[in-house]
């Protein structure tokens, strides 16, 4: 899970550092730099704490799972500051890496392009003679239809999901109450 997290911010960021290679470093990639080792540092702090509970074959599963969540809520401050560091400067990088790039340019050369190949002639007739640019009642009526079945659907879908986390909080709520009834109780101390 900590590799994945190295992982996806480093993948994140390696766009915008591939764009800056070759200028010279700023103050924003010093600042993420320092903030990946010591978000790094945390999580494998995290990754040997998390292993030995793992690995403790005194506790029920769930129980290694509830305290791995615990243990988590610890270092949850740090990855929600790294990915802070990590917004802060990337539009730095991103404005680094873009001065240079003729954006207008760019766009004029793209609409060239299209305006040659005739798409946009095309999309702009289907735009004025199509369904969606009409005002007939009966096209009115198809796509509100359209809408309804879209929403219903997706209605349709958040019941399903609820049904399923409904029974795995029902199943999660089941196994701890076993485990609670199978745990040893202390001797009273009276």
């Amino acid at each position: 899970m900590i590799k994945a997290l190295s992982l996806a911010a480093a993948l994140a960021l390696l766009p915008l550092s591939a764009a800056v290679a070759g200028d010279t470093r700023g103050p924003s990639e010093d600042a993420i730099e320092t903030a990946a080792e010591a978000f790094e540092a945390r999580m494998e702090a995290f990754s040997e704490r998390a292993e030995v509970i793992a690995e403790d074959a005194s506790l029920t599963k769930t129980q290694r799972e509830m305290r791995i969540a615990a243990l988590w809520t610890e270092y949850q401050p740090d990855v929600t500051a790294f990915t802070a560091v990590v917004s802060e400067h990337a539009a730095a990088i991103a404005g680094e890496a873009l001065a240079d790039v003729d954006v207008e340019a760019i766009v004029a050369e793209a609409l060239a392009e299209v305006e040659a190949s005739g798409a946009l002639a095309g999309a702009q007739g289907m735009a004025a003679n199509g369904a969606w640019a009409s005002n007939d009642p009966e096209h009115m009526a198809t796509f509100g239809l359209m809408a309804d079945y879209a929403v219903g659907s997706a209605m349709d879908s958040l019941d399903e999901a609820q049904v399923e986390i409904d029974a795995a909080l029902a199943e999660a709520g089941a196994a701890m109450a076993e485990e609670a009834a199978e745990a040893p109780v202390a001797p009273d101390a009276n």
